[in-house]
């Protein structure tokens, strides 16, 4: 009898030894006692981004580069998705949307005669000059919120400028921007110097709506507290602005309104000059002055 208990337990215990050998075996083979994710996913799981994977695209070239590098011809191949609303040879009828012949360098909301635009978009005044192509594009809604557009934007910042130089192309030929100086990817900055940002001018509208208390810009603006801005961005400092009186301390600077002159006022107006007539204390975050000098260099 005992025997055969020995027997039977031996049996067993061998059992459950070959057991345990194969579920390691099992774990180590599929990876399935890590903790971190399979080395390759045998699918790709939406909004999930694979290890060593990048978290987010490059950093998007300024517009005016873009632009310059751009392409009218595959402008006009992106544009094919907008036909189903627009139409844009001259002459042309208006349909879900406007006609958009001519349209960059005219009035926001007033281009194209007859058409409904909705309250948001006929009140943001302005023209329709890239930087403003660029917002309306990239985003409609957060543009005007009370659009009728549907169409979500174009998140490409090449397919963007593509389209604007296409439309550019259609009566208006304005001339482009010269592009900016940007360091080669991965290149450190020079000692001492600022890191350029990106401005974005749909955002530095709205930044700026805290110095309409004390200034204009719109073209043929009066000047107020503070003088008129349109067209101020490569003007020279404390210049002729319609008989504006400026301070002795601002009028002393010299130089020009350029993007560095307009990032170093816009962070600390009595620093820049110590005797201004300006009470603003300026802004401290450095994205928000590279928006506000996008939205001031759009107003020409």
């Amino acid at each position: 009898m005992d025997d055969r208990f020995n027997t039977i337990a031996g049996w067993t215990l061998f059992g459950g030894i070959v057991a345990l050998g194969l579920s390691s075996l099992s774990a180590h083979y599929f990876l399935a006692d890590k903790e971190h994710r399979p080395e390759k996913m045998g699918y790709a799981i939406e909004g999930v981004v694979e290890e060593g994977a990048e978290g987010g695209g490059a950093a998007e070239l300024p517009l005016a580069n873009l632009l310059a590098a751009g392409d009218v011809a595959k402008g006009e191949a992106v544009f094919a998705k907008c036909k189903a609303c627009h139409t844009a040879e001259q002459g042309g009828a208006n349909g879900i949307g406007p006609n958009l012949y001519g349209i960059v360098g005219k009035p926001v909301g007033k281009h194209a005669a007859g058409f409904a635009y909705s309250a948001d978009l006929a009140a943001k005044g302005g023209n329709w000059d890239f930087a403003t192509l660029d917002a309306w594009l990239k985003n409609p809604k957060a543009f005007a919120a009370g659009t009728k557009m549907s169409f979500a934007g174009l998140p490409k910042g090449e397919d963007r400028a593509n389209v604007i130089l296409y439309l550019n192309s259609l009566g208006s030929n304005l001339p482009l921007p010269a592009p900016e100086a940007v360091p080669a990817a991965g290149a450190a900055p020079a000692e001492g110097a600022a890191v350029a940002l990106v401005g974005d001018a749909a955002k530095g509208e709205a930044v700026f709506a805290k110095c309409k208390a004390c200034h204009t810009i719109d073209q043929g603006g009066a000047n107020g507290i503070g003088p008129n801005l349109f067209g101020v961005h490569g003007e020279a400092v404390a210049g002729d602005r319609g008989g504006y009186a400026f301070s002795d301390a601002l009028k002393g600077k010299g130089g020009t309104w350029d993007d560095a002159t307009l990032d170093a006022w816009l962070k600390n107006p009595k620093a820049f000059a110590a005797g201004t007539k300006m009470t603003f204390a300026g802004i401290a975050d450095d994205q928000q002055r590279a928006d506000v000098i996008a939205y001031l260099k759009s107003k020409k």
